[in-house]
């Protein structure tokens, strides 16, 4: 089912290297030989970075600043915010979650769940730090960590949508008045503005097995919703529109059946999973993603992760018809014809299910609007993964930044600093297409575009923040201010709420 591609990976050394970890590399690419990061460490956090040098990818570039991040603040949403691991993460800081913090129109919002349970957002006009924080009518309704609060934006109205409390069930849903999120510096920040809780879109029921909601701010003002239809190992992923002051269902474009079937076995039901739905500069709209069997007989033992490798397609009429990276056509939403696991054209790194691949990481586009996507797994040189995937992941895991070229060749790059976790990275680029990884408990790591975005360094050791796993990054506000913002949740025990914090950093103007 999977078929080669080219495909250049770096920073695995070459001795170490095996079977899996290799990629055939392509020559002439041009690209200058890494940048050493020239820089200081402050208080945690590092001084600018040297300037960076042109040529990235063999493309003649302007000098420009290296990637570099210095703390701004680190404020306190909540100090007691509700804690209880499940599924070895926290409902307040799945970085799946899209939006748990976004900003828009100079105001950064955020939702959460408090110690009591229920469901909040809250606003902050940007460059302050306090928060002003409105209760909804909603109490979470079980201890899962994928029962996450998800903000979208309809720009076309200045409504404010919210998703809350779903796993393989039904909805809880809020929507705004209109203009509410247009001008915020002149209307109240008031509870009766947000509307009541409904348990469907206005009326309009997607699934009776909803989950993992992702509002996507759409071309000419309209905002979409990603979705999965399903459970796990046997889901769909589909579409919702909001437009002209109504939800209306684009249906599903992912398959869930066909064969797939590995060294150990095989499997006839799946899910694919997002590591991300995103519309680029051009109006792309791009989703990486990988795939997760139904059947465990594909794995070499059992307590492992049976997702396998990381696939890519594009659309470019607004989620309608889906394309590979080549631009053949090979889905219709709501049709028939599905991106399915054997699809052709769709594989950017082709991987066995015994890496413990991580699901839903994240992914990003540059300035050019060429898709990057960071995934996570078990490198091959450690061997396959054993019957833990977390103690294997927080053993040996190691994050990777997979992006492919304006040629069409796809290069993927070991991060050489270690996960210590069994949780996600998020993606990130500045103006200057400098690209950040935020790894597991806040840690900071970057690549300079002059260097084809090889020479992968920690900036931020993110001592002292006691971070719990994973981020909730603001992924709206970074390109209207140059600010790298996220939440972070500290780590406490057993079920003791904890403090949960925005902390934000300024990257290069």
């Amino acid at each position: 089912m999977k078929t080669p591609r080219p495909l250049r990976s770096t920073g695995t050394p070459r001795a170490a290297r095996t079977p899996a970890d290799r990629r055939t590399r392509r020559t002439g690419s041009g690209a200058p030989p890494p940048l050493a990061l020239a820089t200081a460490l402050l208080a945690g956090v590092l001084l600018p970075a040297a300037t960076a040098l042109p040529g990235a990818g063999g493309s003649a570039r302007a000098a420009a600043p290296g990637p570099s991040v210095r703390l701004i603040s680190d404020t306190r949403l909540d100090d007691r915010a509700l804690y209880f691991v499940s599924y070895h993460g926290l409902v307040n800081n799945n970085s799946f979650q899209k939006n748990g913090l976004l900003t828009h129109r100079g105001h950064q919002y955020a939702a959460w769940y408090t110690a009591d349970r229920s469901a909040v957002i809250a606003r902050r006009a940007l460059g302050t730090t306090g928060w002003h924080t409105l209760r909804l009518d909603h109490r979470l309704t079980a201890d899962d960590s994928h029962n996450v609060i998800s903000m979208g934006v309809s720009a076309a109205d200045g409504r404010l949508h919210v998703l809350m409390d779903s796993h393989s069930g039904g909805l809880y849903y809020v929507m705004s008045e209109a203009g509410l999120m247009s001008e915020p510096a002149a209307r109240a920040w008031r509870r009766d503005a947000l509307g009541p809780v409904r348990t469907s879109l206005g009326g309009l029921r997607l699934t009776e097995q909803f989950t993992y909601p992702q509002f996507i701010a759409a071309p000419g003002g309209a905002l979409q919703l990603s979705y999965r239809a399903g459970v796990s190992g046997n889901g769909r992923n589909g579409l919702a529109e909001y437009d002209g002051g109504q939800w209306r269902a684009l249906g599903e474009w992912s398959g869930s059946t066909g064969t797939y079937t590995s060294e150990h076995g095989s499997s006839s039901t799946r899910s694919m999973y997002l590591h991300g739905i995103d519309y680029s500069a051009d109006g792309t709209l791009h989703a990486f993603y990988t795939w997760r069997e139904g059947n465990g007989a594909v794995l070499r033992a059992g307590g492992g992760l049976a997702n396998h490798d990381t696939g890519y397609v594009r659309s470019t009429d607004r989620g309608r018809t889906w394309r590979t990276a080549d631009g053949t056509v090979v889905g219709t939403t709501g049709g028939g014809d599905r991106v399915a696991v054997g699809t052709p054209g769709t594989i950017a790194d082709a991987l066995g299910p015994d890496h413990a691949l991580m699901n839903q990481e994240s992914q990003a586009t540059d300035s050019r609007n060429l898709p990057h996507a960071v995934i996570s797994h078990v490198p091959g040189r450690f061997g396959r993964c054993g019957t833990d995937y977390v103690r294997d992941r927080v053993n040996h895991g190691r994050a990777f930044h997979v992006h492919r070229d304006a040629a069409g060749t796809w290069h993927k790059t070991e991060i050489p600093e270690p996960l210590r976790s069994s949780q996600r990275t998020k993606l990130a680029f500045d103006r200057h297409d400098n690209a950040y990884a935020i790894l597991p408990f806040g840690r900071i790591a970057a690549a300079s575009a002059a260097s084809g975005w090889t020479d992968w360094t920690v900036l931020h050791d993110a001592s002292g923040l006691n971070a719990f796993g994973e981020v909730v990054l603001d992924e709206t506000r970074l390109p209207q201010d140059g600010v790298l913002s996220f939440l972070y949740q500290e780590r406490s025990s057993g079920t003791a709420p904890s403090p949960l914090h925005v902390i934000d950093f300024a990257l290069p103007g």
